[in-house]
């Protein structure tokens, strides 16, 4: 699995690799925590679950990445593993992060995951899972 996160206009493009589509979404969420902080600092002590609905890849990456940010707004915490499986249409996931300390860097404010330059598609053996997040 690897993400990768690049400039786009005033926002920043977001990239997740993996062997499934889930490992490429998991990819994803973390090259956008990776925008936020320094994601090897964060300790999983909480986990959180995300489910939802959704037949369409792209707008299923889009809702998972928009699900975990609320959730790290709501909660005040700030997440380092994901994890997700799909079956069928209905997407599972758990977030684990902890609340934001003193210690913890603060960078980009990501506000949400958007439709521009969306893209999940197989390239050979790797899934591809590519959107701009809104800063």
């Amino acid at each position: 699995m690897s993400s990768s996160y690049f400039e786009h206009d005033a926002d920043i493009g977001i990239v997740g690799r993996g062997l499934t589509i889930e490992q490429s979404f998991e990819a994803a969420a973390h090259a956008v925590f990776a925008v936020i902080t320094n994601i090897e600092a964060i300790k999983p002590q909480t986990a959180v679950a995300i489910e939802f609905e959704e037949a369409d890849p792209e707008l299923a990456l889009v809702i998972w990445l928009n699900q975990i940010l609320g959730k790290s707004r709501e909660l005040g915490m700030v997440f380092g593993h994901f994890y997700i499986h799909r079956q069928d249409d209905h997407w599972h996931g758990k977030v684990l992060g902890e609340p934001w300390r003193d210690g913890l860097e603060r960078g980009v404010e990501v506000k949400g995951a958007t439709l521009t330059m969306l893209s999940v598609k197989q390239i050979g053996p790797i899934w591809e899972s590519r959107c701009v997040v809104d800063v």
